[in-house]
């Protein structure tokens, strides 16, 4: 598929290249935009790559929602990057994610995974409950202190408390890939998530959608404690 500056849309620092199929970002938008883009929206795309982003040296804001983004993600060093969306792509090992963040953007402070498998959210795992979401952000804020919003929530001062206190020990087990998916009717179908928080800036312009129910893990994968 061709791209082309047509299909961006510009707003002073802020780029936008939504739906347009892309499996990695197009050269020309970090040649035409790297230098000065301070928010760059690629969501609805099929990137399983984001190596493009070397060229965006100065970049604040980062949403990949709706992507193909797997395990093998890696981001270049992004100093001043506060704000990173990953909601709805392939993502399952959560450590190995945050301590690469932990490296590549020492100014994150929101976070949002929702829609991922390494997010034991009750929307896309009807085995997980609220328990194990909880669990799931004091191993984040375990591994990221700094953050102030993780997913649709703001982290309280209890979060963190307990997240450097416990967070160590309730690290989220990384789910079997070779699970297979054998009930009748289920696909690969696309993952509900929830929405960016309404503080968010530009939440209005960004794509959201209800989607379906993708099949769930046949076994619950619990959490490991050490």
């Amino acid at each position: 598929m061709a791209h082309s500056e047509s299909q961006v849309a510009l707003n002073g620092t802020q780029i936008s290249y939504i739906g347009h199929d892309a499996e990695e970002i197009p050269h020309f938008l970090g040649d035409t935009y790297g230098q000065f883009a301070k928010r760059l929206d690629l969501s609805f795309n099929q990137l399983r790559s984001l190596a493009g982003l070397k060229m965006f040296t100065e970049l604040e804001e980062l949403v990949v929602d709706n992507n193909q983004l797997g395990n093998d993600l890696q981001l270049p060093r992004l100093p001043n990057l506060h704000t990173l969306t990953l909601n709805k792509n392939q993502l399952t090992d959560i450590e190995a994610l945050l301590e690469h963040l932990a490296d590549v953007t020492p100014s994150l402070q929101y976070l949002s995974l929702l829609g991922n498998e390494a997010c034991p959210n009750q929307l896309i795992s009807p085995d997980k409950d609220e328990d194990d979401y909880q669990r799931y952000r004091y191993f984040v804020l375990h591994k990221l202190p700094q953050l102030k919003f993780l997913d649709s929530r703001k982290v309280t001062k209890k979060e963190l408390m307990e997240g450097q206190a416990r967070g160590a020990f309730m690290k989220v087990v990384k789910p079997k890939s070779e699970a297979p998916c054998n009930e009748p009717g289920f696909e690969n179908r696309p993952l509900p998530y929830t929405p960016l928080p309404r503080g968010s800036r530009d939440a209005k312009n960004h794509k959201v959608g209800v989607t379906e129910f993708q099949c769930p893990v046949s076994k619950r994968q619990p959490l490991n404690t050490f």
